[in-house]
């Protein structure tokens, strides 16, 4: 099984790709682990793209992320199922801001150990408008029509719920 999560930022893709990965068993690849090292500094790309490249190779895998200069055309054509959390942008701001409650002072599990969890101003654009663009929504639009058959859009945490308890083991 190779799941590809998908969406915007603060949607939840880090917490069901954890979950997914341990209900099938598969490697998860965080791709903000990949992007970035301690203190928020971004990794060398040719670094980043090599353990993408490397992890792709594993029979099974759970990838968490939308990065599309992570192998991005290979990971969706790959992938058994396409996962793409489309939380309105106040959930995901919501769900952020709770987030950064959680883990202040402190790095995620699914992020670069050394990269505290943060809410700037600059993170709070992303997650409101800039992560939005009509772009960005147009690339998730064309992920759900080239890839219909496989692909499962969730607007809330009651789909997710519902998704998980569907799925065979």
């Amino acid at each position: 099984m190779k799941i590809a999560v998908i969406g915007y930022s603060g949607a939840g893709k880090s917490t069901l790709a954890r979950v997914l990965g341990e209900r099938y068993g598969a490697p998860v690849l965080h791709f903000d682990k990949v992007q970035f090292t301690p203190n928020w500094e971004e990794r060398d790309r040719a670094e980043a793209h090599q353990m993408v490249h490397e992890f792709m190779e594993n029979p099974t895998w759970v990838i968490d992320g939308t990065y599309s200069n992570f192998e991005y055309e290979r990971r969706l054509n790959e992938a058994d199922s396409i996962i793409f959390l489309n939380f309105p942008r106040l959930a995901c701001f919501w769900r952020a801001w709770k987030r950064y409650f959680q883990f202040h002072g402190k790095s995620r599990p699914d992020m670069a150990d050394g990269c505290c969890e943060k809410m700037d101003w600059a993170f709070m654009w992303w997650i409101l408008w800039e992560g939005r663009t009509w772009r960005k929504k147009e690339k998730f639009q064309k992920v759900l029509e080239r890839y219909h058959e496989k692909t499962v859009a969730l607007k809330r945490q009651r789909d997710i719920d519902r998704y998980l308890e569907g799925l065979s083991c």
